[in-house]
């Protein structure tokens, strides 16, 4: 389970932090990371504070978006400490680690850590089913990169260590499948389409309706069949004579 989990590293401006972040990783039994169009390439400092953990930073992944590197998850689940406009469906660190095992036999799962300063944007927190904060003391909460990857990667290997006695539980879940990232941007892409088309929403203005729509369908969680059904109901209304005229 803990092979189908990767850590992704948005935009990393350090690439010490990387490096510190691979440790983390290998000290709880994480092997998979993917680096999200970081600021300088890994170098020897990544190398140096990565000790052990070089193999890690060997096999990484770097592509240029966060779609990228969250494209073939079924569960993505990022870290943010700042509130934002619209809530969404939040976790704490151990639940965090929870859901991750819970998912991991069925897809892969991504947990995604932003830019030290600022974090993940807007858009990018848009493409995760859930946010994670970290509970943190309220007076001094600052955490650096590879200490909030350590969090997870801990809370993540504590929830598998639970399920080597716990395996029917785990076992309940094989019978659902969701949708992989990349199969909902192309919903939701679909969704937009067929709302402009309709004139439900307006190019030119179109508001924060497609981003209701979003935090309504990730907090919802459709299984492969149900985004079917969803689609097929996009194309139905795309398309409102097909019907008739495939029974003709």
């Amino acid at each position: 389970m803990l092979e189908h989990i990767k850590i992704v590293l948005v935009n990393t401006s350090h690439t010490g932090n990387i490096g510190s972040a691979a440790r983390a990783m290998k000290t709880m039994g994480l092997s998979e990371l993917w680096l999200v169009d970081p600021v300088n390439p890994i170098d020897e400092q990544a190398m140096a504070l990565a000790a052990g953990a070089k193999d890690i930073l060997e096999q990484a992944n770097t592509v240029a978006t966060l779609a990228e590197a969250v494209a073939d998850c079924g569960l993505v689940i990022g870290t943010s400490a700042r509130s934002r406009t619209l809530s969404w469906p939040m976790l704490d660190a151990r639940e965090a680690g929870e859901k991750a095992i819970l998912e991991a036999p069925q897809h892969k799962v991504a947990l995604v850590f932003g830019r030290e300063r600022t974090g993940l944007s807007n858009d990018e927190l848009h493409q995760c089913h859930f946010h994670v904060a970290i509970a943190a003391n309220p007076d001094y909460s600052s955490l650096n990169l590879a200490m909030a990857v350590q969090t997870l990667s801990y809370e993540t290997r504590m929830a598998w260590l639970a399920t080597q006695s716990q395996a029917a539980d785990i076992a309940s879940y094989e019978s659902e499948s969701y949708p992989l990232s990349q199969d909902l941007e192309r919903f939701y892409s679909h969704l937009e389409e067929t709302l402009l088309e309709t004139g439900f929403i307006i190019k030119p203005h179109p508001g924060q309706v497609m981003t209701k729509l979003r935090r309504l369908f990730n907090r919802a969680r459709p299984e492969d069949h149900e985004l079917n059904i969803l689609r097929g109901i996009l194309t139905s209304i795309q398309n409102p004579g097909r019907k008739s005229n495939n029974n003709s």
